[in-house]
């Protein structure tokens, strides 16, 4: 066992359309080691209010993280980023390794959502159907909301504006993908974080896409985030 401290508590939240009936009310907590390392977890409200539990407090949980998705288990090998709609984290089931992505009900407050697990099955149909490259959707467990993706290794655009290293090929091919996108009334999320080179192929790492509003598309929003701009370290400075 290893201990943790809990840094957050989140409520899931659903927005309009409120909880699915007969589903119980779940929290994330967010832990860090003693080294800093961050970990995540999903309880029962009502669990972790019965072990009552607070940001501050700490946890002992197991070392080597399991997690299940339709009965087959993956041991997670580190946490690779949160975003709007879940935790993606980089397992392995002693073979290959995957992404497995846990849909969470976290508060957006500059995004609203629908069915986030049925959105992720639509926005992937639609961006394979727009010739969008991405990693292939390898499996869905609806009960636990949970997708297992294609892992693809390497550093994101992010990271290699970070270092000063993007190679031109990734502008050119993030243009190339603006270019099927519009021509079907559609928008990807632009950030960088979102984008992996991989032998020289640009993957969109996410599936989240949305109806083309042009203040939203490349050229408007997301080039902003695609070099070391005021807008990129703005952020950098914040996160």
């Amino acid at each position: 066992m290893k201990k943790y401290k809990i840094t957050d508590i989140i409520e899931d939240e659903f927005g309009c359309e409120g909880r699915p009936e007969g589903e119980e009310p779940m929290v994330t907590i967010l832990l860090v080691d003693d080294t800093g390392k961050p970990r995540s977890i999903r309880m029962a409200d009502k669990l972790a209010y019965e072990k009552k539990l607070d940001i501050g407090a700490e946890m002992e949980l197991p070392e080597e993280e399991i997690m299940t998705l339709n009965g087959k288990e993956y041991k997670v090998k580190k946490l690779l980023g949160k975003g709007k709609g879940g935790y993606s984290y980089l397992v392995t089931d002693g073979e290959k390794e995957y992404v497995l992505k846990q849909i969470h009900h976290e508060p957006c407050s500059y995004y609203q959502f629908g069915n986030k697990l049925e959105a992720e099955k639509r926005d992937y149909k639609r961006l394979m159907e727009i010739g969008i490259t991405m990693p292939k959707l390898l499996d869905i467990d609806e009960t636990q909301e949970r997708i297992l993706k294609e892992y693809i290794p390497g550093d994101t655009v992010y990271q290699q504006v970070e270092k000063d290293a993007l190679p031109e090929i990734c502008l050119q091919q993030v243009k190339e993908m603006c270019t099927k996108l519009y021509a079907a009334h559609t928008n990807i999320d632009y950030f960088p974080t979102n984008f992996i080179l991989w032998q020289n192929v640009l993957y969109y790492v996410d599936y989240e896409c949305n109806a083309y509003m042009e203040e939203w598309n490349f050229e408007n929003w997301g080039i902003k985030y695609w070099s070391k701009t005021k807008e990129f370290l703005e952020y950098e400075q914040t996160h």
